[in-house]
């Protein structure tokens, strides 16, 4: 199935707005902090109408603090939920959470997927949010219950190690955070992300029969299940594409990020770098693929034949 980008999205910064479709107690508000990673800006959402629920505080970012303070007008906020600690879902939630008292909620603290080689560095650690520590740890089908909302973690580790999506009880919409946007596809980046996991957690939501997700960055994604079914034909054949270079002769991931990705903004080369190696990492530990000593950025691979 070919998979179908939808980028046509409205930020409204400074404004929270309906999340989309016919989602009833559910608002949008878009942070200021848009980049080529995080398109417009990140998604926060709250959830409810007396008092509120608030998934992804976002980025540690003055405007976008008042103006979160400025959509819950006054009202109660009694949990906030966290999806993952990268710096521009989860700084937020401790001035959140000074502001209205509310406990934060995830799924644990920052963590890579595996651990580090020795002699390696995290590329990512300036992304991470070393600082955070939920009150609450979410466990895999944790209920949370609010004023007229329930919401159920569903764990989706990938993109970061403890990556959560919430379920929106009874009505079929997930908050699907970086794991699955109608916008682009999420970035796979190893030590903090794993290739192996996303596809796993991919399958689990392909399995929900979720209506409508409500994705960290970007608009919604209204066909949930073909879409997500579109992702998963993608990444497959990325697979075979890195398979495809090694037979030709490739041997680094610079000269497969260069001969696959010729036509990306080269601003991206270094997330397609990681997104390679997160797949070799993922090859080789198939069999698919041999790499000199453990995969790595710099490592040297072959085919497994």
């Amino acid at each position: 199935m070919a998979l179908k980008f939808d980028a046509r999205f409205d930020p409204a910064y400074g404004s929270a707005v309906p999340a989309g479709g016919k989602v009833k107690d559910v608002a949008r508000l878009t942070a200021p902090n848009p980049s080529p990673f995080t398109f417009h800006g990140t998604n926060t959402y709250l959830v409810g109408r007396d008092t509120l629920a608030v998934i992804d505080p976002g980025p540690d970012d003055e405007a976008h603090f008042k103006a979160l303070l400025g959509a819950i007008a006054g009202r109660p906020v009694s949990h906030i939920f966290v999806s993952h600690t990268h710096r521009d879902h989860s700084p937020l939630a401790a001035r959140l959470k000074a502001e209205t008292g509310a406990p934060v909620l995830a799924e644990g603290p920052h963590r890579p997927a595996r651990p580090l080689r020795i002699g390696e560095e995290n590329p990512l650690d300036a992304s991470a949010d070393m600082d955070f520590r939920p009150d609450v740890a979410l466990a895999d089908g944790a209920l949370t219950e609010g004023d007229g909302w329930a919401i159920r973690t569903v764990l989706t580790p990938g993109h970061a190690a403890n990556h959560a999506a919430f379920a929106l009880e009874g009505t079929g919409i997930l908050f699907s955070a970086d794991h699955v946007m109608a916008w682009s596809t999420s970035i796979v980046a190893p030590p903090d992300g794993a290739m192996s996991d996303y596809m796993a957690s991919l399958d689990r939501l392909i399995e929900r029969d979720d209506r409508l997700l409500l994705p960290g960055h970007g608009g919604p994604v209204t066909a949930p299940r073909s879409f997500m079914r579109g992702l998963k034909t993608h990444r497959r054949m990325r697979e075979r594409a890195i398979l495809e270079r090694l037979k030709a002769g490739d041997r680094t991931i610079k000269a497969i990020v260069e001969a696959i990705y010729r036509d990306t903004d080269p601003r991206l080369h270094g997330a397609a770098g990681l997104s390679v190696l997160a797949h070799l990492e993922d090859l080789v530990a198939r069999g698919a693929a041999r790499s000199e000593g453990d995969p790595s950025l710099e490592g040297i691979f072959f085919p497994s034949y």
